[in-house]
């Protein structure tokens, strides 16, 4: 659980732990008191200090545990083992207690130092974990007690609550350490990426741009190589100044991974913020404007121009390939799929429906071709 914060990590949620540790003690110091209070009314007074020693034996092993930096080293199956301990020893309770007490308003042999338990659960797994580990001591408790009234169910809604609440609060935690450490991330590869940009501009971009100048100039096989140049030296420019595409968490941004794409015959235009996918679904969508722009050189002529345009209309993402060639003749798609040579076309409509999505073809003689895909967002969550 959580692993993205390394084996060494500090635990997001590592004041809550303490917090259980401390409820834990003072708790304790509570169950010795009502021991020695209650010790000459108890049916076996040996037996409620055996209990005692194993409660003060186990809340030593659970400091030691809990205390623990990083969050490997507080197992699920201790934290289990936790409450299955506690439930333990308070099910001791009717062979400790009179009659009278345990039926009554005395407190069980635990007391109320079985609250450590579903802090201490839902700052390992969370809201549900914890509320899970209140319902189990309550429900011990009524077994107990023999009995659910109103004090039980008290004490069952206070176990649950504080599970819950605690839970809520360690998972707030986490994913906010989580959100910090991505955007610490792309911070500091941004950086590196500006300084990469700026060491690039003054020496490679440069010298592109006075061959493609002095090429132009000089014409003939020059300007072949002018255009080439120049070509790179927009794809140079793009890579450079883009976002990093990727994160730690899976999930990349398209918007930056569409801006490679750019060349001195395809340009991108997508929305100022970042358009975060998994990562499977934005290479797919890449592989998708790939394969159109590759129809483009493949059948529209060198001459012709391409555009790639991203939307982000919330719950999906619409991806649009436009270019102005000579389009499609009508008929001839027909043609061609009965001849089997829509290899492309087939591997696009693939992809897409792999993700869920539709993908459309408008074209026109002398009007240029447009595919358009719609693909709907996945929610993201934090992991």
């Amino acid at each position: 659980m959580n692993r993205r914060f390394g084996p060494t990590a500090r635990e997001p949620a590592a004041p809550l732990w303490w917090g259980s540790i401390g409820l834990r003690l003072l708790t304790m110091l509570f169950a010795v008191g009502a021991v020695l209070l209650y010790h000459d009314q108890y049916r076996r007074p040996r037996l409620a200090w055996l209990v005692l020693g194993v409660m003060v034996v186990w809340t030593v092993l659970t400091t030691l545990v809990y205390s623990r930096e990083a969050l490997r080293w507080r197992w699920w199956w201790f934290v289990v083992a936790d409450v299955a301990v506690t439930c333990g020893l308070m099910l001791t309770s009717p062979w400790i207690l009179n009659r009278t007490q345990l039926t009554g308003a005395d407190p069980l042999i635990t007391t109320v130092w079985v609250t450590g338990v579903p802090a201490a659960a839902g700052t390992r797994f969370g809201a549900g974990g914890g509320a899970l580990a209140g319902v189990l001591v309550g429900a011990a408790t009524a077994i107990t007690r023999q009995q659910f009234n109103v004090d039980v169910a008290r004490d069952s809604f206070l176990l649950i609550a504080t599970g819950l609440l605690i839970g809520i609060s360690a998972s707030t935690a986490r994913k906010s350490a989580a959100v910090l450490a991505e955007a610490l991330r792309t911070e500091a590869a941004t950086a590196e990426r500006e300084r990469l940009a700026r060491s690039i501009h003054d020496s490679v971009l440069q010298v592109l741009a006075r061959v493609r100048r002095r090429g132009a100039e000089l014409g003939g096989e020059a300007a072949e190589l002018a255009t080439l140049a120049g070509e790179q030296e927009i794809a140079l420019r793009a890579l450079v100044t883009s976002e990093p595409t990727s994160t730690s968490t899976g999930w990349t941004d398209l918007r930056a991974a569409l801006q490679l794409l750019s060349s001195s015959k395809v340009q991108v235009a997508t929305p100022a913020g970042e358009v975060r996918l998994p990562a499977h679904t934005t290479a797919e969508l890449v592989a998708v404007a790939r394969e159109a722009l590759s129809n483009v050189d493949k059948h529209a002529g060198d001459s012709a121009k391409a555009w790639v345009l991203l939307e982000d209309l919330g719950d999906e993402v619409v991806l649009t390939v436009r270019d102005d060639g000579p389009g499609i003749d009508e008929g001839r798609l027909a043609a061609a799929e009965a001849a089997g040579h829509l290899g492309v076309a087939r591997s696009m409509r693939g992809r897409v429906a792999d993700l869920g999505g539709t993908i459309s073809l408008e074209t026109a003689p002398g009007q240029g071709t447009e595919w358009e895909v719609r693909v709907p967002k996945p929610e993201r969550r934090a992991r």
